[in-house]
């Protein structure tokens, strides 16, 4: 039997996420300070206090997840429980950066400066309105796949299966015109549902190389340590602890797939039964149930939810 630690990813940012555990814990409200030190503003406020519209800009809600799910991490640890209680460590996109955090493997005020350069070049590397992404219920991925490259065929645009989420939902990624000429198809092929998605670019696809190029000159300049525990990669869907490795793998992530279904599956088949979900929200949780009914979820984002899950060991 082995425990997960998991680490949500952008859009489940919320106002007011984290103000609870950084009120009950010294340690949880260290972590907002550290950040808002590092990143020379005061993104706690933002969180705590702003507006929903700008805490969902991409470089905001970066960093400012980042710092609610270790927020929650330090709250653990608080009541006792380390990163040591987990067999693995994995986040969905921006989360691997919080993952990592929550390991040991880069400092917080690094990963808060990594994750504001990521959000920025991500929403520099394709002018709005020129990319898109939409979310395909209920086909497999090799579907999805085939479809996107349908969609993308002869026209010298985009089009690819950005995130595997759950056996009943991928998420395509890529110019506008050729992700809602690929949800035309999917409907066609018996999709139950083919949706656009509420975001300021196009994640996960080559129209970010130009923000792969940036997070590898910034990635050079940050010290990696070897994880406290492994690292499920996005890109790969099983583990990993060398520092090279996650660097080189960091850069891949941006432009490679989210292969959130692969991980959960790998961590199953090593023993994963149980997946704490570390932060805000309960998306990952509930893809999870999606993917293997028989891991028990815990999702850990307030006060009460970390005395639970303590009380649960």
């Amino acid at each position: 039997m082995a425990r997960a630690f998991v680490f949500p990813g952008q859009g489940a940012q919320t106002i007011g996420m984290g103000k609870a555990l950084a009120d009950a814990y010294p340690s949880a409200k260290a972590v907002f300070d550290e950040v808002d030190e590092a990143l020379g503003e005061k993104l706690s406020s933002l969180i705590w206090e702003g507006e929903q519209d700008e805490l969902t800009l991409t470089q905001n809600a970066q960093p400012a997840l980042m710092a609610t799910s270790l927020a929650a991490l330090r709250a653990l640890e608080a009541e006792g429980v380390t990163i040591d209680a987990a067999s693995f460590v994995a986040g969905h996109s921006l989360g691997e950066y919080s993952a990592l955090a929550a390991a040991g493997a880069i400092s917080v005020a690094d990963t808060a400066r990594l994750l504001r350069t990521r959000g920025e070049a991500m929403q520099k590397a394709v002018p709005v309105g020129v990319g898109a992404m939409a979310a395909l219920l209920g086909l497999t991925f090799d579907r999805v796949a085939e479809i996107a490259d349908k969609a993308a065929e002869g026209t010298g645009k985009v089009c690819q299966a950005a995130n595997d989420n759950d056996p009943s939902q991928v998420v395509i990624s890529g110019d506008k015109d050729a992700v809602q000429h690929a949800i035309e198809l999917a409907q066609e092929a018996g999709a139950k549902r083919a949706v656009m998605l509420p975001v300021s670019a196009p994640f996960h696809c080559a129209l970010m190389e130009p923000a792969a190029r940036v997070m590898a000159e910034a990635l050079q300049n940050v010290d990696i340590n070897r994880p406290a525990v492994p690292l499920v990669a996005n890109v790969l869907a099983h583990e990993v602890s060398d520092p090279a490795t996650i660097r080189s793998l960091l850069v891949d992530q941006v432009t490679g797939s989210v292969r959130w279904r692969e991980s959960v599956q790998w961590m199953s088949s090593n023993g994963v039964t149980e997946v704490w979900e570390i932060g805000a929200g309960k998306a990952l949780s509930g893809m999870i149930r999606r993917i293997d009914r028989a891991i028990a979820c815990t999702a850990v984002g307030t006060p009460d939810d970390v005395k639970k899950a303590v009380e649960g060991l």
